[in-house]
């Protein structure tokens, strides 16, 4: 991408900070369901700067991550920006107001994901805050701990020289399971979100590009995000993280629907 090609976002503005009408159309509907079928358990909030570029990252265990993810940043007084998938871009009414709200589509898995990156740094030099789910799909782990990530967000910090906050997300698995349609509303579930300390790449600073200095710093992001989720779950974490490259499942997409049509 050249100079002349670069992507422009406008700065953010509004309360939330990056709000748009579309954003606000959505949360007018969708934070009222979220109170409704859930508690809340927010926490490390102070993390999460007020304004300013910042990315935020998450572990992602269900369907419904996204809209618990984005109602607690909305509540901390941001309105993230996602890099969301393009299928959902593509659904009827779900797709305009995705657009309306900021939301960039990713063609996983393709050429043409480079175009994510762009759109990326282009948030960030606007000082919006980017949410990102490292993993790049639902964790494959039995036990949904975070997986091993993809570089990107790590490569993202290193390059930008801009802090990550990790926040593990608990509890909306029980309400969706992974790739399940079944919602359970009873008993009501509690959803976890809790914000880490900002995570410092400046030791990797201009290695963007260093395949090893992206695998260290992609799990530096992963293990801020495991040791988080362990304290949510007060449970101990797999001494071995799971490796989607190890599996026979397709990298992204539901593997389970997958292996039935194979079976």
């Amino acid at each position: 991408m050249t100079d002349r090609d670069e992507i422009f976002y406008p700065p953010p503005i509004g309360q939330p900070l990056g709000i748009t009408p579309w954003f606000r159309f959505a949360a007018f509907f969708l934070r009222p369901l979220m109170f409704a079928i859930a508690k809340r358990d927010w926490r490390g909030m102070e993390n999460i700067p007020k304004s300013g570029p910042i990315i935020c990252v998450s572990n992602h265990i269900s369907y419904l991550d996204p809209l618990v993810f984005a109602h607690f940043l909305h509540d901390n007084g941001r309105a993230p920006r996602f890099l969301g998938k393009a299928e959902l871009f593509k659904v009827p009414i779900v797709g305009t107001v995705l657009r309306g709200a900021g939301q960039v589509p990713v063609e996983r898995e393709s050429p043409n994901a480079r175009q994510a990156f762009d759109h990326a740094i282009a948030f960030l030099k606007a000082e919006h805050l980017l949410g990102v789910y490292p993993e790049g799909t639902l964790t494959r782990d039995p036990a949904l701990w975070p997986m091993k990530g993809k570089t990107g967000v790590a490569r993202l910090a290193i390059m930008t020289k801009t802090k990550v906050v990790p926040c593990a997300q608990w509890g909306a698995q029980a309400v969706l399971a992974p790739y399940g349609r079944k919602i359970s509303l009873f008993p009501r579930k509690t959803f976890h979100v809790w914000a880490g300390e900002p995570l410092d790449f400046s030791k990797w600073y201009g290695r963007e590009d260093d395949p090893v200095a992206a695998g260290e710093a992609t799990e530096y992001v992963m293990s801020a995000l495991t040791t988080l989720l362990a304290e949510i779950r007060n449970e101990a974490p797999p001494v071995t993280r799971f490796d989607p490259a190890n599996s026979p499942h397709p990298r992204v997409g539901n593997y389970k629907k997958s292996a039935k049509k194979n079976s």
